[in-house]
């Protein structure tokens, strides 16, 4: 009889006894299929519609209805932690072959159970928000995203009050962020809505105590105070007062705050309210000193045109905080020696001239920015061209002084009132002046050196708009043209310019109640026709010219310290721009004309 012969195992010894190593002797056979994990799970999709290897059914009970879907633990363990902590913790389900879920739609469990399989989810618009609530209820992260991000996308201002109750209600944190964006962003679109007024007074409050709020005025915070008060007045004029608080009264302009105590209906009924809006009014008119009242949103410095080789039509703005420069809409035509000025949240640019080998045309045109559109809008042009133009704001005008037409200087003055779109000459000032510094302060219009086109000015004058009257205050103490002033803390600050010989790198004060200037701290570059502004209080000066050409570099200077510092450079050197500080342009116009470029 003939044993049969054992097998013994076969041991990697005996593969090398046969097989030739290569000269290294120490290779591995590495193989990865690509499509492997999606070809399992295709299968294991196939096995449960086959209620194949099934190991749960899942009873989804809604209402009056019980669907049952039977499912591999490990597939929705392995997409869902909640899932997960129940199948492999020492829950009662972990070895149970049947689950209930309980007031849950089956159609949702349906998609997401598809999601876990296909790792794909097609849903409707309606049935988003529901898809949602699953998702977070079973901590399917990918799904949750993909429905807050379908959600942000069409965020409108009827629908995103409502988007961000639900996103509050069911703790998503995310969207909730988002739509909480949208409505600062969208603010005056979306207090026109239905769902606005169905806010509690609580609500309300909240959403307009933010200072993220993106609004070109305050009073659009008024009025949307107001209209919600409106809406139900009997039941919610209890609140007006509390509302109030909230608003930045001391922004809004005060020939606005003068009509609402006049003709408003909701103040007329309430006394107290219309006490404190009166008490303030009168704090204005007085031109008291008052608190200067917080900025709603971020805001930057904006730069427009300049002259470089040749006039620019370029807008940029400056975020000093991110020290990051925004490129935005180009002018409707290249301008240099213009003057800018910020109205109710929009930017003004004044005069100026256009010139170019081809072209030396003075410019009369008053042209305004939006920052939540990033567009220009033409207004109604000065009654005579004026280059080198200063201007300033003051009660909700602009005022227009000096500068020159042709080989004229002017000594004359003009006033623009937004309501009508009109200019109006005002007295004139004593002497003409091109290229002086001009900013408001306490209620006044200074106006400091410049340029008659034979002599260069210390001189300084104050206009009095009550009276439409001129008077001399103290001159400096150095001759400037195209020097740059701003008003901070109820002094006048003189920066740089030109004295006849040379660019200035020099800076004075002037004490408005002591009549008296006082010099400070000089920058670190000579420079005049620069950009000046105060930036959350400190100086900023931007660009200019002196005898090595056009500067390009910004400096800041603080007064606490009396020191420059050096902050960037621009993206392109110039002079003769104009410079102001208001809200910036709103991030989605942005994004949406980042993209129109690159389709291009």
């Amino acid at each position: 009889m003939i044993c049969p012969r054992k097998k013994r195992p076969i041991k990697d010894e005996d593969f090398s006894a046969i097989v030739v190593p290569s000269m290294r002797g120490h290779g591995y056979l590495d193989y990865t299929v690509e499509s492997h994990p999606y070809k399992a799970m295709q299968i294991m999709d196939e096995f449960r519609h086959h209620e194949l290897l099934c190991d749960l059914v899942l009873h989804v009970t809604y209402k009056d209805k019980i669907v049952d879907f039977k499912v591999h633990k490990l597939v929705l363990a392995a997409c869902s932690p909640y899932f997960k902590a129940m199948f492999t913790s020492n829950f009662k389900e972990c070895h149970a072959s049947e689950v209930t879920l309980r007031d849950v739609c089956p159609q949702v469990i349906s998609r997401l159970i598809d999601f876990a399989y296909t790792s794909r989810i097609t849903v409707g618009e309606k049935c988003v928000l529901h898809v949602l609530l699953t998702a977070m209820r079973y901590q399917m992260e990918e799904v949750a995203k993909a429905c807050c991000d379908f959600l942000t996308k069409n965020l409108e201002p009827s629908n995103v009050i409502g988007i961000l109750r639900f996103a509050e209600e069911i703790g998503c944190t995310e969207l909730h962020l988002r739509a909480r964006e949208y409505i600062n962003t969208h603010f005056n679109e979306v207090t026109k809505e239905e769902e606005f007024f169905s806010l509690s007074h609580c609500q309300l409050l909240e959403l307009i105590s933010q200072d993220s709020l993106k609004v070109l005025c305050e009073s659009e915070v008024y009025k949307a105070c107001i209209d919600w008060v409106r809406w139900d007045a009997e039941s919610r004029a209890q609140y007006f007062h509390a509302l109030l608080n909230a608003v930045h009264i001391y922004a809004l302009p005060p020939t606005f705050l003068k009509r609402q105590l006049q003709s408003c209906p909701i103040l007329s009924k309430a006394n107290s309210c219309k006490d404190f809006l009166s008490k303030i009014f009168q704090d204005m008119a007085l031109r008291k000193p008052l608190p200067p009242p917080p900025h709603r949103g971020t805001q930057l410095i904006y730069i427009a045109g300049g002259y470089k080789q040749h006039s620019l039509d370029c807008l940029e703005a400056f975020d000093p905080r991110k020290n990051v420069w925004i490129k935005l809409a180009d002018m409707e035509s290249p301008c240099s020696g213009l003057g800018a000025c910020v109205l109710f949240g929009l930017l003004y640019t004044v005069g100026g001239r256009n010139l170019s080998l081809q072209n030396n045309t003075e410019s009369g045109s008053l042209s305004c920015y939006n920052p939540m559109t990033n567009q220009w809008t033409q207004l109604a042009p000065l009654n005579t061209p004026r280059n080198r133009v200063g201007v300033g704001v003051i009660d909700g005008s602009i005022y227009a002084v000096g500068g020159s037409h042709a080989s004229t200087h002017h000594n004359s003055v003009e006033r623009y009132d937004p309501e009508t779109n009109r200019w109006t000459f005002l007295a004139p000032m004593s002497v003409a002046r091109l290229g002086a510094g001009v900013v408001a302060c306490g209620g006044s219009l200074y106006v400091v050196g410049g340029f008659d086109g034979d002599n260069r000015w210390n001189t300084a004058e104050r206009y009095q708009p009550d009276t439409n009257t001129w008077q001399h205050v103290a001159p400096m103490n150095t001759v400037r043209s195209g020097l740059g002033v701003v008003c901070m803390d109820n002094y006048i600050y003189a920066v740089g310019g030109y004295n006849g010989q040379t660019q200035l790198k020099t800076m004075e004060r002037y004490n408005v109640t002591r009549d008296v200037w006082e010099p400070m701290a000089s920058m670190n570059h000579c420079r005049s026709a620069h950009g000046v502004v105060v930036y959350q209080c400190k100086i900023y000066v931007l660009g200019g010219f002196n005898q090595g050409g056009f500067l390009s570099s910004v400096e800041c200077y603080c007064p606490d310290s009396n020191v420059w510092t050096y902050v960037t450079d621009m993206p392109v050197g110039r002079s003769g721009m104009g410079v102001a500080v208001t809200m910036e342009p709103c991030p989605v116009i942005l994004l949406e004309e980042d993209e129109d470029e690159e389709e291009m």
